[in-house]
C-alpha cells in the first residue's frame, strides 16, 4: 500500500499525491486532471499577447482560462528541460553523485548552447545538477543527467517520449534532452496545450518546485567539485508578485518562450507562451504578466516592468 501526501506551494495545499514515484499510477491520476477543452474564442475575451501560441490554466479549479492556437505544434526550445527534470525526478536517487565528463562540457560548447559552465571531473549530486540545468538552462547539465539516467541519452529520450504519452501529450515529440535544434529546428515539437499538461504535472512535485522557484543557487567548492553560482533565466522570479516558476526557452525556430506559474491567495495559475518574439527576450515575460493579470482579475492599470538581466546570467 502506498501512502499519500499533501504538498503546498507557497502556503497553498495541493491535491494529495502518491508518495512513491511509480509512473503508471501518477500518469493515471493526471489523466483525470488534464486541461479541459478550450473555451471557444468567440465566447471568451482575453488579454492581447504577442505569442503565437498561449495557454492559461487554473491549477486549483482544473480549468482552462484562455488560449491562443493551443494545438499548433511548435518547437519549445529549453522548456524541454521540464520533461528532462521530471524523468530524472521519477528515477530518484537525488543525492547520488555523478561525474561530469569532457563530452558533456564539449557538447554545450560545440552547439553554442546555454551552459552551467560545468567542469570535467567535478562530482555533483543529482539535486545540484537539476539546479544547474533548470536555473541557467545548462545544456551541459542536461547531458550529464540524460547520460546517467538513460542510461545513455537515446534511452533517456525514449523515456521522455514514453512519459509524454502517459500524460496524454498526444502532439508532442522529443528528439533530444534539452530542446536544442538538432537534428533540425522542428525535431522536437509540442503544443501549448500539451505543455500545460506537463507544467501542471511538474508543479505537483515538491523537489521540482523547490528548484524552479529559486532566483539563484550557489555552491561552494569542496566535496569533489569547483564553486558555482547559477542564476535563474526566468526574470519573473522575484519581480512579478507570486511567481513560483517555471522555465524559459529560446532557439531561432522556437522564438522567446516561457512556461510560468504564479499564485495569488489560494489561486494558482500555470501558463505558457510560445514564440512571443524572435528578437525581444522580454516579450515572453510581458505576455506572461498580461495573462496572469487577466487571470487573477487585476483591474488596475498594473504594468509589469521586466528587470534587467543580472550580471553574468544567461539569456535563454
Amino acid at each position: 500500500m502506498r501512502s499519500t501526501i499533501k504538498i503546498t506551494i507557497a502556503g497553498v495545499t495541493m491535491a494529495p499525491l502518491m508518495a512513491a514515484p511509480a509512473l503508471s499510477a501518477s500518469a493515471s491520476a493526471e489523466a483525470a486532471t488534464t486541461p479541459a477543452p478550450a473555451v471557444p474564442a468567440a465566447a471568451a475575451k482575453g488579454p492581447s499577447v504577442a505569442a503565437r501560441s498561449a495557454y492559461l490554466w487554473d491549477s486549483g479549479a482544473k480549468k482552462t482560462r484562455w488560449t491562443k492556437s493551443p494545438d499548433t505544434r511548435r518547437p519549445v526550445a529549453s522548456i524541454t528541460k521540464v520533461m528532462t527534470a521530471m524523468v530524472v525526478l521519477r528515477g530518484g536517487h537525488l543525492d547520488r553523485k555523478i561525474t561530469v565528463k569532457k563530452k558533456h562540457v564539449d557538447y554545450a560548447k560545440s552547439h553554442g548552447a546555454s551552459s552551467a559552465k560545468l567542469r570535467a571531473g567535478d562530482k555533483l549530486t543529482v539535486r545540484q545538477l537539476l539546479n544547474a540545468m533548470m536555473l541557467p538552462s545548462g545544456c551541459d547539465a542536461a547531458y550529464v543527467l540524460a547520460d546517467s539516467y538513460g542510461p545513455g541519452w537515446r534511452g533517456f529520450v525514449a523515456k521522455m517520449n514514453k512519459t509524454a504519452k502517459q500524460l496524454k501529450m498526444t502532439r508532442t515529440h522529443y528528439a533530444n534532452f534539452d530542446g536544442l535544434p538538432w537534428p533540425s529546428q522542428t525535431s522536437t515539437l509540442s503544443t501549448a496545450r500539451d505543455q500545460i499538461k506537463l507544467g501542471h504535472y511538474a508543479m505537483r512535485n515538491k523537489d521540482f518546485r523547490a528548484v524552479v522557484a529559486r532566483r539563484s543557487y550557489s555552491l561552494g567548492s569542496g566535496g569533489g567539485h569547483h564553486a558555482y553560482k547559477w542564476t535563474n533565466t526566468n526574470l519573473m522570479i522575484g519581480s512579478y508578485r507570486g511567481t513560483i516558476g517555471i522555465k524559459t526557452g529560446f532557439t531561432d525556430g522556437a522564438g522567446y518562450s516561457l512556461m510560468f506559474a504564479a499564485h495569488r491567495g489560494k489561486r494558482i495559475l500555470i501558463g505558457v507562451v510560445l514564440n512571443s518574439s524572435t528578437r525581444n527576450p522580454n516579450a515572453r515575460f510581458t505576455d506572461a504578466a498580461r495573462l496572469l493579470n487577466w487571470g487573477f482579475g487585476v483591474r488596475t492599470a498594473e504594468v509589469y516592468r521586466v528587470p534587467p538581466v543580472p550580471a553574468g546570467a544567461n539569456i535563454d
